[in-house]
């Protein structure tokens, strides 16, 4: 199956436990199907594979879930290692019927495979949260790793600790073990009181840092990261401590030796309409992590992504408000006191990327592309490039009453008068994914435009232009 944001025929995507062997991407997902009565009740892992991020290989259902009574009727987030000739999932089991029957809803859970494609669950490794510590039916998203200073396995988990405000006892909690069956629950790994839970904690090193990833409900639903020269901490706040916006969730990375990756969704909305609620689960977006010389992270497309867009078309763009310059493939306009706007054209059906420079003046304040618009631009999605604001948006036009279209689509990007800003719009279907300078992300989701064509656009300022239209060669 070829998709630049893949999600499975017959359901969605949701959490994303990846791994890298032989070449390959292997990614276990939990798959929803979102139709009880025709699958029933229940979270499985599937197994996907691919090599490139567009072309992807379907295993099928890998580990299956459990019945109602059982601990694992819903087989949530986890994560995979390979110890000698053996795989390990350590996965959540979760019961909502268990806390009506006073059992506990969640349990860390241990399974092992030759192959990776059929797996022996080992429902004697199970293990809870210590009611002295930690509440019971918060116990969830087990990441392993072999510390190799401490010389023993650590886990580290979304937990919640049993006492404090109760909107801020989210903590990452710790256990090690020396032979991944038997577990000793430590003191937390890190409890800093700022969020409801730290949901799918993910750990790797990069250079001198240690970098924390979890995913958050509580002030923002984003995935954040943290950072530290060590293990015990402190784990510091960068200045944009988001990878994406609200529109990419419970993201884990994993490397294939050279390059690390990270894998979260996009979520689809409640009654496929732009002011839908955000539902859980989607498609699959991957980002490639880049580390900078301060030790910040940022992210932008995998080359192999940006590579299979090399199908160029001819752009005829054509003046709609202002006066405008065109050359081939640019733009330029001076608008110090307007809303100047030029049409590109139609948008192809399937997956397109556009990709433009954009040089402005220290007065603009704001310029961008419009999507799915027609040919007066009085309707479509603006990705606006904001100076003043240092930020990057997504807004609808017209918008329906006083609230911004999507104040969890922004991202904030310096941006700098009369210095060259790139941005890079992938589109298809209802996913849209824009990347600014190769350095921030900003994913969202579009509902109620479904086609038409893109244009750009400069209010109160002057910009200039210079455009590609690419479409994907798909083998």
């Amino acid at each position: 199956m070829n998709n630049l944001f893949y999600k499975p025929e017959d359901g969605w995507l949701a959490d994303v436990i990846p791994f890298y062997e032989d070449g390959e991407f292997r990614l276990l997902y939990l798959k929803d199907w979102r139709n009880r009565e025709e699958y029933g009740e229940g979270t499985p892992w599937f197994l996907l594979g691919t090599k490139d991020f567009v072309h992807y290989k379907e295993y099928g259902e890998v580990l299956p879930r459990g019945g109602e009574s059982e601990q694992d009727l819903y087989i949530y987030t986890g994560c995979i290692l390979k110890v000698d000739d053996l795989y390990h999932i350590f996965y959540t089991g979760n019961n909502f019927h268990y806390p009506a029957q006073g059992k506990k809803q969640q349990a860390v859970m241990h399974a092992v495979s030759h192959d990776m494609l059929h797996w022996e669950k080992k429902p004697e490794d199970a293990f809870f949260a210590p009611e002295d510590r930690y509440e019971v039916h918060d116990w969830r998203d087990p990441f392993v790793f072999w510390n190799e200073e401490a010389g023993e396995y650590w886990m580290l988990l979304a937990a919640r600790l049993k006492e404090g405000p109760a909107n801020r006892r989210g903590c990452v909690a710790l256990c090690a073990s020396k032979d991944l069956t038997a577990w000793e629950v430590r003191d937390p790994f890190w409890a800093p009181y700022l969020y409801t839970t730290h949901e799918c904690p993910d750990l790797f090193r990069m250079g001198d840092w240690w970098y924390l990833i979890y995913s958050t409900f509580s002030d923002r639903t984003v995935t954040h990261y943290r950072m530290s020269r060590s293990l015990e901490g402190p784990w510091l706040a960068p200045d944009n401590d988001a990878l994406d916006t609200r529109a990419f969730y419970a993201a884990k990375t994993w490397s294939d030796g050279e390059r690390r990756y990270a894998f979260g969704w996009n979520p689809t909305r409640e009654g496929e309409h732009d002011g839908g609620t955000w539902q859980w689960g989607g498609n699959l977006v991957v980002h490639e992590i880049r580390q900078q010389p301060d030790g910040a992270l940022t992210v932008k497309a995998p080359d192999t992504v940006d590579g299979m867009f090399s199908l160029e078309s001819d752009i005829a763009l054509r003046k709609v408000l202002g006066q405008w310059a065109f050359a081939e493939g640019s733009a330029t306009v001076d608008a110090p006191d307007h809303f100047a706007c030029a049409y590109g054209g139609l948008l192809p059906v399937g997956a397109i990327k556009l990709e433009a420079k954009i040089e402005f003046d220290s007065n603009t304040k704001s310029c961008g592309f419009i999507l799915r618009t027609d040919e007066t631009l009085e309707q479509g999605y603006m990705i606006r490039l904001e100076p003043a604001r240092s930020r990057i948006v997504v807004d609808q036009w017209p918008r329906k009453g006083d609230v911004p279209y999507a104040v969890g689509m922004e991202r904030p990007v310096q941006l700098a008068p009369e210095k060259p800003c790139t941005l890079q719009i992938y589109l298809e279907g209802e996913v849209c994914v824009v990347y600014v300078n190769g350095e921030v992300a900003m994913s969202t989701r579009l509902y109620d435009f479904k086609s038409g064509g893109w244009g750009i656009f400069v209010s109160e300022g002057s910009a200039r232009f210079d455009i590609r239209q690419l479409e994907p060669v798909m083998e």
